[in-house]
């Protein structure tokens, strides 16, 4: 199948900068509650653990915490089979609402689950139930956000207002990241214990409230609409995602899998492997990452905005080549137990990540045509993610347990690195131009003047 964009270019769709504003807000909203949730469960596993799977083994509480943690990730692609479809029959705008008000209740609901102490076994079976929501839920967030902010883009900024469902992401891992470590330094362990550890949880039940009303205030994206115009409806079946557009899955997998397998191991697995296999202070790790994702944070906007000036095949290819290149020094660098060389390792990781991320939320929905767009990409991405993203951390243990070789990570990234300049190399360039089978989109810049199509 033909993956060049298609569209009608003598007309274009009119849309006001607010609105642009508001979807690109209300949508990198929602991303920043899922890793905001991701963070704040990975910084208290050992708590939940010890609340909800009590042991006489500490091993034991955390091996079933961080198993109740992996549940999220087998149900994704399930969310993505659901939401996914959904969005492409009803609208964009209404499942997002959906999937953030679902997620948010099921991460209040772990912070107001009693302990197994209070009431038995039903504690981790509510723990399970939230874990198990909150993943299918997921399964349509990520997807539909991307969709939703580059529907709205214009052709020529859709790289730089992509790269804010990103930034919500590094925004979110680093609030929660943060606030667990303040309030477990304000309290006392008996208290952290007892009562601390929820008031993230809690915390997640207003700002799901305010990501809410943000997207109940949106409109449909513009290429949905005309869509749904359209005299001729395209067949959006799981026949059509699954087998007439493979190609395009099997695509969109291959880029996910370098996106996923860099955040996980960088973001979520880094923190271990630099206490438990570099032996290095875990309040110093701590400080070590959250300054580098705050880094990351103020460059990736700069990287979206490169990549619609000179491409997203350039920015990503360059960003593969690098982790091959650089992943083994970088981590030999983090090896020498020196500040100098940790926050300089830690800086090419870093950068090499924050180049895919700043650049993919803008490729992956311009490889599907509108009508199966959240559809093939919800459940290609989260596949992606279930498969790759989310065992990261669990194979790279092991292969260190079982080669004792530390470089495991970097050879891990260099091997999805190279996996992934494949596609890279096979989907068209689509910086500054319509997506697949929609019109253009060009943008007003203030009030007056020609209107959004209704």
């Amino acid at each position: 199948m033909d993956t060049e964009a298609t569209a009608d270019t003598t007309e274009a769709h009119i849309v006001d900068e607010s609105e642009v504003k508001r979807a690109v807000t209300a949508a990198a909203m929602g991303n920043a509650l899922e890793w905001f949730d991701f963070s704040i469960y990975s910084y208290t596993a050992a708590t939940i653990g010890h609340v909800f799977f009590p042991s006489h083994s500490n091993t034991a509480s955390l091996l079933a915490s961080f198993g109740v943690f992996t549940l999220a990730f087998v149900v994704r692609p399930l969310g993505g089979f659901f939401f996914g479809p959904l969005g492409d029959k009803v609208g964009r705008n209404k499942v997002l609402a959906l999937t953030i008000i679902l997620m948010s209740v099921a991460t209040f609901c772990i912070g107001i689950i009693p302990s197994y102490a209070s009431i038995g076994v039903w504690a981790p079976i509510g723990l399970i139930l939230a874990r198990l929501v909150q993943g299918f839920s997921t399964g349509g967030e990520y997807g539909g956000a991307a969709t939703f902010i580059c529907e709205f883009s214009p052709d020529n900024r859709r790289g730089f207002l992509g790269s804010w469902l990103e930034f919500g992401t590094l925004g979110g891992y680093t609030l929660g990241a943060v606030l667990v470590t303040g309030i477990s330094m304000v309290l006392t362990s008996e208290e952290f214990f007892t009562w601390g550890w929820r008031i993230p949880f809690l915390i997640a039940g207003p700002l799901g409230l305010l990501g809410l009303y943000l997207r109940l205030k949106l409109k449909e994206s513009p290429a949905f609409k005309q869509m749904k115009e359209d005299a001729e409806q395209k067949d959006s079946s799981f026949r059509e995602i699954l087998i007439v557009n493979l190609r395009l899955q099997a695509l969109c997998i291959g880029l996910v899998l370098i996106l996923n397998i860099a955040y996980y191991t960088v973001l979520s697995y880094l923190p271990s492997y630099l206490t438990e296999v570099l032996y290095i202070d875990a309040s110093r790790s701590l400080v070590f990452l959250v300054l580098t994702m705050l880094a990351m944070m103020c460059v990736i906007n700069m990287v979206g905005k490169l990549s619609d000036h000179v491409g997203r095949k350039p920015v990503l290819v360059g960003a593969c080549i690098g982790f091959i290149i650089l992943s083994y020094p970088a981590f030999w660098l983090l090896s020498q137990h020196s500040i100098t060389t940790t926050v300089i390792g830690l800086a090419i990781l870093g950068t090499l990540v924050v180049a895919l991320a700043g650049v993919m939320p803008a490729t992956l929905p311009a490889i599907f045509p509108t009508h199966i767009r959240y559809g093939g990409f919800a459940i290609s991405y989260n596949i992606s993610t279930a498969l790759f993203g989310g065992t990261a951390p669990l194979v790279i243990t092991w292969l260190i347990a079982t080669t004792g070789d530390n470089f495991v990570p970097a050879y891990y990234l260099m091997l999805a690195a190279a996996i992934a300049i494949v596609p890279i190399l096979i989907i068209p360039e689509t910086a500054g131009k319509p997506m697949l089978g929609s019109m253009a989109v060009r943008i007003q810049m203030n009030d007056s003047g020609p209107k959004a199509r209704n």
